[in-house]
Parts: structure tokens; C-alpha cells; sequence
């Protein structure tokens, strides 16, 4: 007699995350001056420090804590910052770790309205978005800048109070250890929305809280749930409001539940109540643990500059955006990647202090864009009144029979890079060219061939410096062309890396065999492509011509700006 075959066992649901930690350093440097000095060890100040120490910049970072994060938090990161943490070091270590997806279902009640895909598979090297509990993202980088040598990350030295000067800022630290006097050529205030630096600084930080509170839980399980964003609105599980399900590493859900009017449960009754509901959205099959659960909710708010003289805010401390369409944890890391290659210049001397005028400019109009974002998505998925709950609720029915109505439907509008047309650095097209990548707008990778192996297009620029992508054959025209812009390079100082992209195989010359470098720019022969080190066009011309490269190379650097900076 024929048995069935035993169903293998589970795997065992994983323990909570247990962060490290790391023992207080007795700092001997009283008194003494720091060029770089970062406040506060989450991804936005390690994600600086660790772009300045891979370009030798020493860097000293202060946290008031002795650990990583304990929970999820900023679990989704977008494309773009996998670019950024890539050209770090850590994008094949993440994106092993981490859940990479691309498609997303919306559900309404108990019927599922549609699917969305973001884009085909394969489409580009890393996937729109993966997800990562901050903690690992944390811990990678505290390794990654240990291993540099040149960021002495200091844990349990809290900024007590901050005194801002012509050439220095004055910093009081307290520490396990007794007080500290430090001084920094600069400071980058990466401490989060509760901000001390920000305090003792008395900035204003005006924004607006919106409606609704959210209980955000991550939950050990193994559901045969495919890799897909769901998000319900007013499920038979939980009628009171929205509900965000999505899988992170190490078989850990993350579930946003959105509280009613109420409140929702007291702090004593939240365990009960939430061990329910996901009973009800689980089923009697899965077993699960809840590891933490935490309520918030939605503040967006900004400084109104981010450079204050020598003080630099990122991250939270400088803006606070909606965590639905992954805003967060993403531009605080966009706005390190802003800052870095120009806080160098500035270092180095190679360009003026007023270039850090352009931080400000660029990322208070991306903070501005994502706030917008948030605002809108927040208005849809928790209404302010009943009219305009009965006009979303139509929304839902119409997107669930018909395609031209799910745009109308926001789940939160996922977070892309900012396009900062018309900027400060930018030099604007000298001839009509109206599709491609506009100055201002961040480089799309592509894929290339390289002597025969598979390669990809934003790992051939400059680890730090700028980049020039020449299109076109590499005949004697290119070749002259080549030496005519090493003869400025060596006499004019312009250091750029020189980039071949070519239609035709060569030997040493990254070979466009499908053309998508050149459709993606709509370059054509002789088209050249200036990018800054953070993969922002600073200009393009259909015909190469090096003196206009100079030209761009130093607007791009801040030329004919004004020396200071907001007081």
C-alpha cells in the first residue's frame, strides 16, 4: 500500500535581530579640530562618511547610540540608491541579502483589482526596488568604513550643543567618558527628525502631521505569498483601513495597518489585537511571530535651507517625508551622494565654497517633489472626510474594471530620483533636443560588451571624479578628439574620464551591441555626455567639442558662484 509522501518540515521561524554592540572609545583628542565631522551612524551619516573616506577624505562620526537599528524601519531601496551603494562597495552583498521585486497588487475589500509591473524582467542590472531591514543595511556599512581606515566612528557621543563660526563649528559632546570639545571644518547633521544639531541651533522645522495613525509590525513567516508589494484598502481582515504587506530577508514580513479614528488598540491590548488580524489575513496554516511593533504617524516637514554656513543637514534632520512610496530612508541616502563630491571639491580646493550653495538648491526641490508625493498618496489612503473618502472609494471601483481609472489610485507613489532641470550646474542644450537624459537628470545605466564580456555602463565612469560618455566608432575623428581634450586636461585642469561607447565591436572600447546606451541618451555619433560623480548630467552636445566640456566642467564646479551660505 502506497503512502503519501511526508510534507518536509518548516523551516524554523527566524529569532529577532539582535543588534551588536559596540563599547563607547575614549576619545583623547580634546580640543582638537576635525575637517569632516558627521552626527549620527544611521544610513544617511555612514552612507556620507563612507563616500568621503573611499575618496581619502578622514571623517569623524558621532552617534549618541552603541548599536544599529532594531527594527525594519527603511526597509525599501530604490533603484538609484542600489546605484549609489554599488559604487560603495555594497551592492553584490545587498542585493544577495536583500528581496529585490517588481511587480505590486492593489486589492480592495476582499477582490483584487489589478497587478502592476514596473518594468520587464531583466530590464536593468539592479531590480526597481529591494528590500532590506535597515539593520542590515546599517551593519554593512559600519563594516565598509571600518575597513576604509578613515572614518573613526565614535558610538555613545551625543552632540549636546552645537556653536557655529567663520571657519570652524564648535561641538560639545557628551560621552560615557566625560564631556568632549571638538571642532569641525564642517558638520553634517545626520541626526535624525529629533535633531539636536537642528536644536541647538534653534531652526525653525515646519511641516504639517496628517491624519491617521499606523501600526507597523515585522512578522517572522513563511507564506506561499509570492515577491509582490500588496496593498489592501479596507480588507475583510482589517475594515478599518489600509493594509501594506511586503517579504524583507531572513523570512521577515513587514505589515502596515492602518488605525482607525480611535487609535486602534491600547499599548496593552496591541498584541491580541494585532496577533488577530494577522490570524485572519494569514489563515490557520501559517505560523508566525510578531519581532516588533510600532506605531507612527505621517509628518512631512523641512528646513527651510539645508546649508546653514558650515553646518550641512541631511536625511530626517532636514526633511521628514511619508514612508509609503519609500521616500525616506532613500533621499536622505540621494542627498549624501549629493554632497559628498562636492564637500571634496570644496576640500580639495577644487572648486569654491559656494558650490555647497548648490546642495541646498538641489535637494530642498527633491525634499519639496517628495513632499508633494507624500501628500498626495497620504490624502488617498487615509481621507480627510467622508466626501472625499465616498470619491476615492469610487476611484477603487472603477480601477478594478477598468485601466484608464488605476492611475487615479494611489498606494504611494514610489520614489524616483529627482530630475533637477535648469539647476545651478547644469549648462543648458545649445541646440533643441527634446528626448534622452536632460541635463540635470540622473544617468540610466545600460548594458555593453567589453572584449567580449558582459558589462555595464556606470561601472566604466570615474569611482569619484566626472565622466565623459564620447558615442561613435573609435576612427581617427575620435582619436583626435581624444588628444585634443588630454592637451587641456594635462594644461587646463580638467580631469575627466574619457568613455568610448561604440555601435561597432573594437578591441578595448565598450562595444553597444543592442544600442541601448544610445537609445537611452538618444545619442548618435559624435554625441558627448558630461556626468558629475554622482551620475547627474551636466551637459550634452550632439557634436563633441572640448572647449565647451571645459566651459561645463567648471560651471559644474561652481564657477562665478558667491562664497557663504544661509546664516
Amino acid at each position: 500500500m502506497a503512502h503519501p509522501a511526508a510534507e518536509p518540515p518548516a523551516r524554523p521561524l527566524p529569532s529577532p535581530h539582535v543588534p551588536p554592540r559596540h563599547e563607547a572609545p575614549v576619545s583623547t583628542d580634546q580640543g582638537a579640530r576635525h575637517p569632516v565631522v558627521v552626527a549620527g551612524a544611521g544610513p544617511v551619516g555612514l552612507t556620507a562618511a563612507l563616500a568621503l573616506a573611499l575618496r581619502g577624505q578622514r571623517v569623524v562620526v558621532l552617534d549618541d547610540d552603541d548599536s544599529t537599528s532594531g527594527g525594519s524601519r527603511a526597509v525599501c531601496l530604490s533603484r538609484h540608491t542600489l546605484e549609489i551603494l554599488s559604487r560603495l562597495g555594497l551592492g553584490p552583498a545587498l542585493g544577495e541579502k536583500g528581496v529585490g521585486w517588481r511587480r505590486g497588487r492593489v486589492l480592495h475589500g476582499s477582490r483584487r483589482l489589478y497587478t502592476f509591473e514596473l518594468e520587464p524582467e531583466g530590464a536593468s542590472r539592479h531590480p526597481p526596488f529591494l528590500n532590506l531591514q535597515q539593520y542590515h543595511l546599517e551593519e554593512a556599512l559600519v563594516a565598509a568604513c571600518a575597513a576604509t581606515g578613515r572614518v573613526d566612528l565614535r558610538w555613545r557621543h551625543r552632540v549636546a550643543n552645537v556653536e557655529p563660526g567663520a571657519e570652524r563649528v564648535e561641538l560639545a559632546i557628551d560621552t560615557p567618558h566625560g564631556p568632549l570639545a571638538l571642532a569641525a571644518g564642517w558638520l553634517l547633521a545626520c541626526d535624525g527628525a529629533d535633531s539636536t544639531v537642528r536644536g541647538a541651533l534653534g531652526l525653525a522645522f515646519p511641516g504639517e502631521a496628517f491624519a491617521g495613525t499606523f501600526l507597523v509590525a515585522d512578522v517572522a513567516m513563511q507564506p506561499d505569498f509570492p515577491t509582490e508589494r500588496w496593498f489592501w484598502f479596507n480588507p475583510p481582515f482589517h475594515p478599518e483601513g489600509a493594509v501594506l504587506l511586503h517579504r524583507q530577508a531572513d523570512d521577515i514580513w513587514r505589515v502596515d495597518f492602518q488605525l482607525g479614528p480611535d487609535g486602534g488598540p491600547s499599548p496593552e491590548e496591541t498584541g491580541g489585537w494585532l496577533a488577530a488580524r494577522l490570524a485572519a489575513l494569514l489563515g490557520p496554516e501559517v505560523s508566525f511571530a510578531v519581532h516588533r511593533a510600532e506605531r507612527y504617524r505621517f509628518r512631512s516637514a523641512r528646513l527651510a535651507r539645508f546649508r546653514h554656513h558650515r553646518v550641512l543637514f541631511l536625511g530626517d534632520a532636514a526633511h521628514q517625508v511619508s514612508p509609503f512610496g519609500a521616500r525616506g530612508g532613500n533621499s536622505g541616502i540621494h542627498d549624501a551622494d549629493n554632497l559628498a563630491w562636492k564637500l571634496l571639491a570644496v576640500l580639495k580646493g577644487h572648486a569654491p565654497a559656494s558650490l555647497l550653495d548648490s546642495y541646498d538648491a538641489e535637494r530642498v526641490r527633491a525634499a519639496d517633489e517628495n513632499m508633494r508625493e507624500a501628500a498626495r498618496s497620504l490624502a488617498f489612503i487615509a481621507p480627510a472626510d467622508t466626501a472625499t473618502a465616498a470619491l476615492r472609494d469610487a476611484a477603487l471601483e472603477l480601477a478594478g474594471r477598468h485601466a484608464f481609472a488605476r492611475p487615479l489610485v494611489n498606494t504611494g507613489r514610489l520614489i524616483r530620483p529627482a530630475v533637477l532641470t535648469g539647476g545651478p550646474l547644469e549648462t543648458p542644450d545649445a541646440t533643441p533636443w527634446p528626448g534622452g537624459v536632460p541635463p540635470g537628470a540622473p544617468a540610466p545605466d545600460a548594458p555593453l560588451l567589453c572584449d567580449g564580456r558582459e558589462a555595464w555602463l556606470l561601472d566604466q565612469l570615474a569611482a569619484s571624479g566626472f565622466s565623459l560618455l564620447l558615442f561613435g566608432p573609435p576612427d581617427e575623428v575620435a582619436a583626435e578628439a581624444m588628444a585634443t581634450l588630454a592637451a587641456r586636461t594635462r594644461h587646463g585642469g580638467l580631469p575627466v574620464h574619457v568613455v568610448f561607447i561604440s555601435p561597432e565591436e573594437a578591441d578595448g572600447v565598450l562595444w553597444d551591441r543592442d544600442g541601448a546606451a544610445a537609445a537611452r541618451f538618444e545619442a548618435q555619433p559624435g554625441t558627448a555626455v558630461l556626468l558629475r560623480p554622482d551620475r547627474y548630467v551636466a551637459a550634452r552636445w550632439r557634436e563633441f567639442d572640448p572647449v565647451a566640456v571645459a566651459v561645463a566642467w567648471r560651471r559644474a564646479h561652481g564657477a562665478g558662484g558667491t562664497e557663504g551660505g544661509a546664516a
